[in-house]
């Protein structure tokens, strides 16, 4: 039985202020700095298995897409502030981020789709490189020098200011998760998963494909630039290597690979197992171990689940009733049972 779309977010948004309640009650604000990483990633990798997952295409260049969003928050707050000009609201600095990604998303689909395979790879890399080396250069935003962000101390009702990013960047998580999982369950994702089974079969059979796939980039790259608006009035100081680095492109990789990419659930089960291991390996060791046990982890699941923990799942309970009813059969045609 399916779950109603909104049955679905209804149950997300009663376990998200469950969630924020709890965190609230124990008092500790480091639970939000890390939660807000944790769910930053769930949103990036839902936003990379949108076009990675779904269709096949597999983007390195998730890294620019964030970096588009954060980018477009310095340059507003930047403007507000040379003009005197009040700042504008975290949700709206979400929403433009979110349309200037989806439109270079699109941009970079039209140019880049009908390349396939490893040229297609490469190709969001090098857009990565062609960003990164725009941004360095732009002095309005700080350039390669970076750029400060002064955010409030506090915002009423909800008190500290890290709340009120982490309660952000909660309900961002609910609202890609919702919208992959609607995508999955419906002819778009159908259309999605024509183009991951066989490109040429399903272009043949009449499917829409270059349409389907120019939807994929922009929906996956705007969902990645909201992600990434925020995240200047979280880091206070935000320098290319900040956006640009090979953490987000990397775990946005990863993450939906151990996971599994095949559904919804699979980047949120990575992002929060991976998210987790990595900011208590932060506290406990160093940040610069978090890579090491990206890879380490890759490198156990493509030995053991090449279809990522929801595979397993999923292959452990396909063979599960086969071999309960194999045992039936065998006992009901014992001499003497009565079946």
């Amino acid at each position: 039985m399916i779950v109603r779309t909104p049955v679905f977010l209804l149950i997300w948004l009663a376990l998200s202020a469950a969630v924020f309640g709890a965190s609230v009650a124990l008092g500790n604000d480091y639970i939000f700095f890390a939660g807000y990483v944790v769910l930053q990633y769930v949103v990036l990798s839902t936003a990379w298995n949108i076009l990675g997952g779904y269709c096949g295409y597999v983007n390195f260049g998730s890294a620019a897409f964030f970096a588009l969003g954060a980018y477009s928050s310095v340059a507003i707050y930047r403007f507000a502030t040379d003009n005197d000009v009040l700042q504008m609201p975290i949700p709206v600095l979400m929403l433009i981020g979110g349309v200037v990604s989806g439109v270079v998303g699109f941009g970079m689909g039209y140019l880049t789709l009908r390349l396939r395979g490893a040229f297609f790879a490469i190709a969001t890399l090098a857009l990565a490189v062609v960003l990164q080396t725009l941004v360095v250069n732009w002095d309005y935003v700080g350039g390669s020098r970076g750029a400060y962000i002064i955010r409030p101390e506090q915002i009423a009702p909800i008190g500290n200011y890290i709340r009120y990013l982490f309660l952000v960047m909660l309900l961002l998580a609910v609202a890609a998760i919702t919208i992959a999982r609607l995508i999955e369950h419906s002819r778009l994702g159908y259309g999605f998963a024509s183009i991951r089974d066989d490109e040429l079969a399903a272009e043949a059979s009449g499917v829409p494909t270059l349409r389907l796939k120019l939807v994929a980039t922009t929906i996956s790259g705007a969902l990645m630039g909201m992600a990434g608006a925020p995240f200047p009035y979280y880091i206070g100081y935000l320098q290319p290597s900040s956006t640009f680095g090979l953490d987000y492109a990397v775990n946005s990789i990863a993450m939906p690979l151990i996971g599994g990419t095949t559904s919804w659930v699979g980047p949120l089960i990575g992002a929060v197992l991976l998210g987790s291991l990595q900011q208590i390996a932060t506290v406990t060791i160093s940040s610069a171990v978090n890579l090491l046990i990206v890879g380490f982890l890759l490198v156990i699941f493509v030995i053991i689940a090449p279809n990522g923990i929801v595979g397993l799942i999923h292959t452990y309970l396909q063979r599960k009733p086969d071999d309960f009813v194999g045992r039936r059969r065998v006992e009901a045609e014992m001499p003497g049972r009565t079946p």
